[in-house]
Formats: structure tokens, sequence, C-alpha cells
């Protein structure tokens, strides 16, 4: 069983470079099997740092993350010459911490934003199916991760309130 993946568009890409580096996940992105589950678990070392920080910083990486991430998919696209392959994960990294802003610390709490994160991106239900759909470029490539990170945001701020 292969644990990296030999894919050759991935293989364009080089962990040297900063940026191929990010757009993978800090090398999660290159799992044979389900990438995006293991860029989603290389983003829990950094949520868990980021949770030490205030809500305002927290939201400051979160949101130059997600825009600098812009840049970063859709470079690695380009390199790859294949629009949002699953070995760019970067998206799925921003897509937690949007899901962890103002969780509670606890890893019951990371657990479940984990989950439903997961949920969100694997599943897509709409609007998230359609912007994957319809939205390219490395816009389109993290805009349906930053949705599935609302959604799962809210749910996990609804498990919060009621639990």
């Amino acid at each position: 069983m292969k644990l990296l993946t030999q894919d050759k568009f991935v293989n364009k890409l080089s962990l040297a470079n900063p940026i191929h580096f990010l757009a993978l996940g800090f090398g999660s992105g290159k799992a044979a099997k389900a990438p995006g589950t293991f860029g989603t678990l290389a983003a829990v070392p950094l949520v868990l740092l980021m949770q030490q920080l205030s809500l305002t910083n927290y939201l400051i990486i979160t949101c130059i993350s997600m825009l600098v991430g812009i840049y970063i998919c859709g470079k690695a696209a380009r390199d790859m010459g294949v629009h949002d392959h699953g070995a760019i994960v970067w998206d799925e990294v921003v897509g937690l911490m949007i899901t962890m802003i103002a969780a509670p610390l606890g890893y019951m709490w990371l657990v479940l934003g984990f989950v439903l994160f997961r949920f969100f991106d694997i599943v897509k239900p709409w609007p998230i199916r359609w912007l994957d759909a319809k939205v390219h470029g490395g816009f389109g490539i993290m805009i349906d991760d930053v949705l599935a990170g609302v959604f799962s945001l809210i749910g996990v701020q609804l498990a919060v309130y009621y639990l």
C-alpha cells in the first residue's frame, strides 16, 4: 500500500517551493488516499496554536490565510495543470481555521469541528456544490471550503450554545 500519491500532476509540485508546500498542506496533500482529510488533520496543530491567541489575532490570521490562499491554490493549480486537484489542501486548512473561530478549548470541540467540516466539505450541500462547480481559479478552489467552514462554524457554535 502506497502512502504517498504517485500522481503525475502532484509530482509537478515541490515541497521545497514555499507556495507548493502550503498548497499541499505542509505535505499532507500528497497522501495517496483522502488528501482532503489529511489536509484538515494537518491544520489541527495550527488551530491549536492559534486558539491561544486573542480572537482578533485569530481572525486576522484566518483572513490573511484565506486571502493568500486564493493565490497559493491558484498558483499550485496552474503549476499542476489541473483545476482544484485533490492534493491542493490549503483550502481545507483554512476551512478548519474558520470552523474553529471562537470555539471553546478542548478536544471535544476540535473533534466536533473536524467532523462537521469534513462532512460539509465531502457532502457539499447547496450552495457549496454550486460554488465548487461554477467558480474557478484560486478563488473557486477556496470558496467552497470557506463556505463549508462557515457552515461548520455555525454547527460548532450551536453545539456550544445548546450543550
